[in-house]
């Protein structure tokens, strides 16, 4: 199911590069890579596990409420992660001249389903 979902977000955002479903704790789920891209993925999901812990601790000290989603936009890519609870994120690769709305809707939508799937 994860797979499918990570294909179905990938494949349907021009630009999308990879999926990728991840614990805080950097240890992957499930990921996917658009055939002929070579992105480490994985290595991307664990640097900025490290980052995203800090976001949401920073969040909670500023009384802002949980962080739901952060985008990193850099010269060669764009990456779009979306907080699914406590102990898991998912994450979207995508070329700088990809669809990064078009991303952070689908991941949007396909939070609760992949959420509930990992609680059960």
């Amino acid at each position: 199911m994860f797979r499918e979902v990570l294909e179905q977000v990938v494949e349907r955002v021009d630009g999308g590069m990879a999926g990728l479903l991840m614990g805080f704790d950097g240890i992957t789920v499930e990921r996917y890579l658009k055939d002929g891209d070579s992105l480490d993925i994985e290595a991307l999901g664990m640097e900025y596990s490290v980052i995203l812990k800090e976001i949401r601790k920073a969040a909670g000290l500023l009384e802002l409420g949980q962080a739901q989603e952060v985008a990193v936009r850099s010269e060669r890519m764009v990456t779009i992660i979306r907080m699914l609870n406590e102990d898991y994120f998912i994450a979207v690769a995508l070329r700088p001249e990809g669809n990064s709305g078009k991303a952070r809707f689908l991941l949007r939508v396909s939070a609760e389903s992949v959420r509930n799937a990992l609680e059960s």
